[in-house]
């Protein structure tokens, strides 16, 4: 089944269990992907592939994740704890998330592949391991961690 089907099926179960704040979410979630493939349309693609799918998903993460911290820093922490329930629910549709620990073998490879050896060389790092971890980790974490692996 394609996140648009279960997109659609969920929003039935959500409306069945008047789970407000869920309905809300995959509701959003399903009119991103209705817009994302009418921008892809021009292009002669019908529907999204995976990898779309889970960049779309990812930027939904990402846009939450960086409400919270928004609404934190403003003091309305009302605000966002609803964004953190949506956070939770988006990532039910991701991959499962590596932990720090399984993000620091990988980029200790990644380093060794490339040949990094200085903080100069984290943009070299990033690159690949932005395309090995798409999804299944954050950008900000990852980031984090490369430049802990490289200063030391």
């Amino acid at each position: 089944m394609g996140l648009k089907e279960r997109l659609s099926e969920d929003i039935k179960e959500s409306m069945k269990a008047r789970a407000k704040i869920r309905l809300e979410t995959v509701r959003s979630l399903k009119k991103a992907v209705l817009e994302k493939e009418v921008a892809v349309r021009p292009s002669g693609q019908e529907s999204l592939t995976e990898e779309q799918e889970l960049d779309l998903l990812a930027q939904q993460a990402k846009q939450r994740r960086d409400s919270i911290e928004q609404f934190r820093q403003g003091g309305r922490e009302d605000l966002a704890q609803k964004e953190e329930q949506e956070l939770a629910i988006i990532e039910t549709y991701l991959p499962k998330q590596l932990s720090d620990t399984e993000i620091s073998e990988i980029l200790d490879r990644i380093i060794a592949a490339v040949g990094a050896t200085t903080a100069k060389d984290v943009g070299k790092v990033m690159g690949q391991a932005i395309k090995e971890l798409k999804g299944r980790a954050d950008g900000k974490k990852i980031q984090q961690l490369a430049k802990e692996k490289l200063n030391s």
